[in-house]
């Protein structure tokens, strides 16, 4: 019995622990926000937070989240209503969508260290999240507008 906090409410889960996070999260747990791109930690479609912390969730055991407390887009603000979620709205920064949960949880734990990142703090610590889209321009006018820095 692995036992952790995702978005604040107590889990047990009865799950094999060496099973990816990503697998808990979406499969046991119904929290899809969370999405599988790579399965390799190459591309940032599955990150979530442990312990205020960025994790790749596709590469990541079940059982290294043990007793932490795990966060995901669904947590982030039930209410959808984070200042990057709604800077993320009101710039339209989404084309397809498929990586922005991911690039959002990586720009919050930046804002969270980090209040008034400049261009190369966004750029840097958002490195590692692959938009095939290429809507990177628009992220980081989020992430400014979110800091409430110009959007350029």
């Amino acid at each position: 019995m692995i036992i952790l906090k995702v978005n604040g409410a107590e889990q047990k889960l009865d799950v094999d622990p060496e099973t990816p996070l990503l697998w808990v999260l979406r499969d046991v747990l119904g929290l899809t926000g969370t999405k599988y791109g790579c399965g390799q930690a190459l591309c940032g479609a599955c990150v979530v937070h442990l312990d205020g912390e960025t994790v790749r969730a596709c590469v990541t055991p079940v059982k290294r989240a043990a007793g932490g407390s795990v966060t995901t887009i669904e947590g982030l603000s039930p209410a959808g209503d984070h200042p990057l979620q709604r800077a993320w709205v009101e710039l339209g920064v989404p084309q397809c969508g498929f990586c922005q949960a991911g690039q959002i949880m990586s720009a919050a734990a930046l804002l969270r260290k980090n209040p008034r990142p400049s261009n190369d703090d966004i750029d840097k610590s958002l490195a590692g999240n692959i938009c095939r889209c290429g809507t990177y321009t628009r992220i980081r006018a989020a992430v400014r507008k979110a800091a409430g820095l110009p959007t350029e």
